[in-house]
């Protein structure tokens, strides 16, 4: 994945000139890579969406940690839509404000979500740097198809300060390059990897098939018997995921499953999935077939998102999974940003709609990141630089690191690992984090660097490296915490279906009861997440007896995962 370096942004709350406006969020320049091409013209028409502040996003995270946490006597009793919606809704305070302000300026706006909480408005840029005290600039990007238009600053009139929690587009720049793979598709023949040998992924010609998976972590192949267990991948940038791919790879590598396996395609934004030969990306493909060739027999979704600009998509795929009648069980994903590239508002409003879809009893994962420490600078020349990936830093979602080999199995250099710059440290992982923190020498170059006191990922660890796959009919390998994610979402979907079976509630969302059994994990005590380009003498996290910012937890192994599951 291709990132772009970005100074921290700053949250501000002063009064600029006037004492009409409210300075929301501002930074100094543009993040490397995006050149400023000059003012946008007057006349451009620009959406602008508003996300309103939620009536009481605090009760939800209150009761989303409720809920998720073992011994609570309400333990799993995830919400309903109606329950999300008196969380999320904004506050008739909110919506009358916004209403009257639009009003007043003769705008017209458009309710975009089902619960109220966003709205867009269609205004030229003139009007919107008069009203907003902004400078709407184009930008253009090598990864770009064509100029983007955000300003460096962005106010809010004072009449609606505390009722808009964010606008977008203004001050995030990302790119659509948020795949995370280090490794691209390397084509050419390779045995049919099968544990224990031909899986030390150690040994430049070990491979990982689901078969090694099983084998490491006592996977069973037993199909699932519960069809209300739906397990989705998620697809952004074009990612297409190819039916004629998956039961190639299904009947190489399993062939015990039917070899008419399938996946259900949802649409969103104008999503497509054509199939045409050559139609399966790498990232796509990947993650369906993982995601299949270790939950045996689990119904499989693919969401595949149109449009490129990822905010965009992160913000109406989380607004789909809070509010979508039957949501899946499960979901994986594997894109992600640099933190500071979303900016802090928009990243805690992309956060909270995890958190909203969480309380519905979906277990979310993200893949950490294949930067190490470095996030998307892991180009071999600016190192040492603990940069936190986004999403994989929201606390509402598990954050999935790689590890390569066995016997031992290590936390890999380019597992994405560290401490967030935007979002607190999450009760349930305090004391996990407060003990690796000991570990840290004082002269450690990351002190003053890295944040000691946030939310810390990633929170668990799965192979990540020459992962057999099958895209357009060749086999090849790839690697990345993209690779672990789609994975360890198999995992999770098998113990759920198990769940079900005894009629019990899923898991959701993850994390409260993953660090309350730190037992049901293989301890990964070697490594040092430099990254994939930066050299091992590189200022970064070692890996320490229980958990550290490169495997977190560890490593899961099924059965006991599945006994304090059903415990």
């Amino acid at each position: 994945m291709v990132f772009t370096q970005l100074l921290n942004l700053l949250t501000l709350s002063v009064l600029v000139t006037g004492g009409s406006l409210v300075l929301h969020e501002h930074r100094a320049q543009s993040p490397s890579g995006f050149t400023n091409k000059g003012r946008t013209a007057d006349s451009h028409m620009l959406t602008l969406r508003f996300g309103l502040a939620s009536n009481n996003i605090a009760g939800l995270h209150e009761k989303l940690l409720s809920i998720s946490t073992p011994g609570n006597s309400n333990f799993r009793q995830w919400l309903s839509q109606d329950e999300i919606k008196t969380f999320i809704a904004p506050s008739s305070d909110t919506v009358n404000a916004f209403a009257s302000f639009a009003s007043a300026n003769g705008l017209k706006t458009s309710t975009i979500s089902p619960y109220g909480d966003w709205v867009s408005i269609s205004l030229p840029v003139s009007k919107a740097n008069e009203l907003f005290g902004a400078k709407y600039i184009n930008f253009t990007h090598s990864d770009l198809p064509s100029p983007i238009t955000r300003t460096l600053s962005i106010s809010l009139p004072a009449e609606l300060a505390g009722h808009v929690d964010v606008i977008h587009p203004s001050t995030a720049f990302t790119t659509p390059k948020a795949r995370l793979y280090p490794s691209a598709f390397a084509d050419g023949s390779k045995r049919d990897a099968t544990a224990p040998a031909d899986c030390d992924t150690s040994n430049p010609q070990g491979s990982i098939t689901p078969a090694c998976l099983q084998a490491l972590y006592n996977i069973p192949t037993t199909p699932a018997t519960q069809q209300n267990n739906a397990l989705m991948v998620t697809g952004y940038e074009d990612e297409w995921a190819e039916v004629a791919d998956l039961q190639a790879f299904l009947k190489q590598f399993r062939p015990d499953l039917p070899s008419t396996e399938t996946f259900l395609t949802i649409p969103i934004d104008n999503g497509t999935n054509p199939q045409a030969p050559n139609d399966g990306g790498t990232e796509a493909d990947l993650d369906i077939e993982y995601t299949a060739g270790v939950a045996s027999g689990v119904p499989l979704q693919f969401l595949t998102v149109g449009g490129f600009d990822f905010p965009t998509s992160l913000l109406d795929t989380t607004t789909f999974l809070a509010t979508t009648s039957e949501p899946p069980t499960v979901v994986t994903t594997s894109y992600g940003d640099n933190e500071a590239d979303f900016g802090p508002s928009l990243a805690t409003k992309i956060c909270d709609g995890y958190a909203a879809a969480s309380a519905r009893g979906i277990s979310i994962l993200y893949a950490s990141g294949d930067g190490g420490v470095n996030g998307g600078h892991d180009d071999g020349v600016d190192c040492n630089l603990f940069i936190p990936v986004f999403p994989a830093s929201c606390p509402w979602l598990t954050s999935v690191g790689s590890t390569i080999g066995f016997n031992p199995e290590v936390a890999i250099n380019f597992t994405g690992g560290g401490f967030s710059n935007v979002f607190p440290r999450p009760s349930y992982q305090s004391a996990a984090v407060a003990d690796f923190l000991q570990t840290i020498p004082p002269d450690f170059p990351g002190n003053g660097i890295f944040n000691q006191t946030s939310r810390a990922y990633p929170d668990l660890s799965l192979q990540g490296w020459n992962f057999l796959i099958n895209v357009g009919g060749r086999v090849g390998t790839v690697g990345g915490t993209s690779a672990s994610s789609p994975s360890a979402a198999g995992i999770i979907s098998l113990i759920n279906d198990q769940l079900l079976a005894a009629g019990k509630p899923v898991l959701g969302f993850l994390n409260p009861f993953l660090y309350a059994n730190p037992s049901a994990f293989n301890d990964i005590i070697i490594g040092h997440n430099s990254g994939f380009e930066c050299p091992a003498s590189s200022a970064a996290f070692d890996a320490a007896p229980g958990w550290d910012p490169l495997s977190g937890l560890g490593t899961p192994n099924f059965p006991d995962l599945l006994a304090a599951a059903l415990a």
